[in-house]
């Protein structure tokens, strides 16, 4: 948090409804109660919510009503929710990057902190992520093609679903095949072995 938004009873309330909107800009419009109080714009939203300028998404989130609709909506929703330290990861990072066919029926995020929500849509990993981990999609973060082979190579995805998230990622160009052995130096045992096996099917 910001000190700007931290001091909320610094400046206009003009001021802090643009503070708001800054907020809601980075994730697609997206923007939640909390962030509403740490502003101090609680008559201004209740006024937009009155006109329609700011629509209700679900319990405790809201949006800027102008903002156009894309495919990607609940990413940046969540990522709002989470104040922005929420990364997609896991199947979910790898549908994002087209690699694979697992089509998840959830969405997979990966959390340092934030306060659960109470949604079955959700599986969330609590674990921090280092910067090289994740990458911008502009209105959330997703981890990095590499992170997201690594990540499912320790998951409970079978070998040959494995074996096609690697064979997509190395024939697509989303990571090379170096980056992949590189990186299961880090894993377990077994998170490796099945990494290299997938390796050995390319």
């Amino acid at each position: 948090m910001t000190g700007e938004v931290a001091r909320r009873t610094v400046g206009t309330a003009e001021h802090r409804w643009r503070v708001l909107l800054r907020l809601a800009g980075r994730h697609a419009g997206f923007f939640t109660t909390r962030q509403v109080l740490r502003t101090g714009t609680e008559q201004r939203v209740r006024a937009a919510l009155g006109d329609g300028t700011v629509t209700r998404t679900g319990v405790g989130i809201m949006r800027l009503a102008d903002w156009p609709d894309g495919p990607l909506d609940e990413y940046a929703m969540w990522a709002a929710w989470f104040d922005g330290v929420a990364v997609v990861s896991y199947q979910s990072a790898a549908e994002l990057h087209g690699i694979g066919q697992l089509e998840p029926r959830f969405l997979h995020l990966s959390v340092s902190a934030g306060r659960v929500p109470v949604t079955p849509r959700l599986v969330l990993t609590k674990r921090k992520l280092v910067f090289d981990d994740w990458e911008s999609c502009g209105a959330f973060l997703v981890t990095t093609p590499v992170r997201t082979v690594l990540d499912l190579a320790e998951s409970e995805i079978a070998q040959t679903s494995l074996d096609e998230v690697v064979a997509d990622a190395l024939a697509i160009g989303r990571c090379a095949n170096h980056e992949i052995r590189w990186g299961a130096e880090e894993l377990t045992e077994r998170g490796a072995s099945r990494l290299h096996r997938a390796l050995a099917a390319f």
